[in-house]
């Protein structure tokens, strides 16, 4: 079966689905996203990534391409259409098509909308968070507003590739002062020696991940210490367990940084009780 995905108010095959060469996502990365995780055949935490999609779209002045009720709908049509019981879908908005000038276009111009959704491994990620990933570090080189989810991500790109090619997973961000930002694709988080739980807080620097929003829930339910600050490369070095949080991955143990293992270079038992415990304090939809 053709995999379908919606582009400005038709769903289409693959092979068909395609934008202008003047849309401004194209053109300028002038747009932004949101992905989400598909739980049988439920979308998770739709509420939390629609307030972040609203918040994006602000920040930038783009539009809403549609109200948020009846974008999830669209989302769940393209999540039937393409039969995932569990995996991604994801959308993007753009501030539309004109011709190309750096400077909002003139007049009314709707925004772009375009969703897809793909099937995930269940087994695979399972058996990926029993083994951990490896995570290196590279120096902090973004825009200064990461906390909106917009689809500039160079960047992230080239961490993400420097990770591949050095053998690992993942890539974390560490800034001038040699504290850890977050990851190309996720947010990051240590437990020290003594049990605290340590990420840092929402705010320019970061994106809100809605993993990690609602991880903090499970946290407080289990009577676990979280603290919301930064962390140092060293404090992660010498952590008792680390792991990232990211909606496709939900909770991910890190078992090396940089080549060098955490602990015993196993997942620790804080990480996967959180893994285990996450979609208790989901919303399903």
């Amino acid at each position: 079966m053709s995999r379908i995905a919606y582009v400005n108010g038709r769903y289409l095959p693959w092979r068909d689905a395609g934008v202008s060469i003047e849309d401004r996502g194209y053109q300028f990365s002038d747009g932004v996203y949101e992905a989400c995780e598909v739980r049988d055949g439920r979308i998770v935490d739709w509420p939390r990534h629609a307030a972040r999609l609203s918040r994006s779209l602000s920040e930038l002045r783009i539009r809403e391409p549609m109200p948020m009720v009846s974008l999830y709908v669209v989302l769940r049509e393209v999540i039937r259409r393409n039969r995932v019981s569990y995996g991604i879908v994801y959308l993007q908005v753009t501030r539309g098509v004109a011709r190309r000038d750096h400077a909002f276009p003139a007049g009314d111009v709707a925004p772009s909308l375009v969703v897809n959704a793909r099937k995930l491994n269940f087994e695979r990620n399972q058996q990926t968070a029993a083994k951990g990933i490896a995570v290196i570090t590279v120096p902090e080189n973004r825009w200064e507003r990461v906390d909106i989810k917009a689809v500039s991500l160079l960047p992230n790109v080239l961490a993400r590739q420097a990770a591949r090619e050095r053998g690992a997973y993942e890539a974390w961000f560490v800034d001038r002062d040699g504290f850890v930002t977050e990851g190309a694709a996720s947010n990051a988080w240590i437990v020290t020696a003594d049990g605290r739980i340590v990420t840092r807080a929402n705010g320019p620097g970061i994106l809100a991940g809605i993993t990690g929003q609602v991880l903090r829930d499970v946290i407080a339910a289990l009577q676990l210490r979280l603290e919301e600050r930064p962390f140092s490369l060293a404090e992660a070095y010498a952590a008792r367990e680390a792991f990232v949080t990211a909606s496709s991955q939900i909770v991910m143990p890190v078992v090396a940084i940089d080549g060098q293992p955490v602990a015993d270079g196993m997942p620790g038992p804080v990480a996967l009780r959180l893994r285990d415990e996450f979609h208790r304090f989901s919303h399903f939809s």
